[in-house]
């Protein structure tokens, strides 16, 4: 596109109606950008609207603001990945179309019976990749603090034909989890900025021998490490063990810094 202008972009959405989300370097003027996004617009026929990544996430849903360069205002879109399909609005809720492949390979293990549960569900992604991979599920548990990420999840749960398979909570994961009476097969955990407070509530629902999808953002260099050392130390808490099973870098987060995922399994 010239001068390597966007630096990135991602499309949400499907054939019919799909949003561009682009991130630019600093040193480009408004002038530019909104000329590179009608240039986006030309080449990505369904695509109705290019936003604009700007700033870092804030707030209480952890949003990161999104302001609109080109094309129409309406930004609530249907996105499919894996014959699945997801309603959303970008501008309300968090989604990443680049974990399309993370999703699945979660999804890919999971057994048929087994109990799962998905901390910081958003959309419910993980919920629907989940419940359309095996659909022999026992039950897919998803919570969420965000109201409009919980309104989209329990219409993707409608849109996907999994009612009696989702069950999903609207509230902050402390106390939705201390509600909880049952125990987990598998419990995923992809918030990586803070997914690591939140383990003393994943060990004490999660059964013995049963599998914790753990994310963490950390440096390149030494994101196993500490991966390995946080689950560790919050096992020993609850004299639990953990065999982590993997660890690998799952995207890019910041300059040298990446989003990785840790598989372990906790006796």
């Amino acid at each position: 596109m010239g001068s390597g202008i966007p630096s990135s972009y991602d499309i949400v959405g499907s054939k019919g109606r799909a949003i561009i989300i682009a991130e630019f370097p600093e040193w480009v003027s408004e002038e530019e950008k909104k000329k590179a996004a009608m240039e986006l617009l030309k080449r990505h026929k369904n695509a109705r609207s290019v936003l604009e990544k700007s700033g870092e996430r804030s707030g209480r849903f952890r949003l990161r603001k999104l302001k609109l360069l080109a094309g129409e205002s309406r930004t609530e879109v249907l996105h499919k990945e894996h014959g699945y399909l997801l309603k959303l609005d970008p501008t309300k809720v968090y989604f990443s179309p680049r974990e399309a492949t993370e999703r699945q390979r979660i999804a890919s293990q999971i057994a048929p019976g087994e109990r799962v549960l998905v901390m910081f569900s958003g959309v419910a992604p993980y919920c629907i990749a989940i419940g359309k991979k095996q659909p022999l599920v026992e039950e897919i548990v998803g919570i969420e603090i965000n109201p409009h990420a919980h309104r989209y999840a329990l219409e993707n749960v409608r849109i996907n034909k999994l009612e009696g398979k989702v069950r999903l909570y609207l509230g902050n994961v402390s106390d939705v989890c201390k509600r909880l009476a049952e125990k987990f097969d598998r419990i995923i955990m992809p918030l990586p900025r803070s997914a690591y407070r939140y383990l003393k509530y994943a060990f004490p629902l999660l059964k013995k021998g049963g599998v914790l999808h753990f994310y963490h953002v950390a440096r390149e260099e030494n994101g196993e490490k500490v991966c390995r050392k946080i689950l560790e130390r919050n096992a020993r808490r609850f004299g639990r063990e953990v065999k982590v099973l993997l660890v690998k870098k799952v995207l890019p987060y910041a300059p040298r810094k990446w989003k990785f995922v840790a598989d372990a399994k906790v006796i």
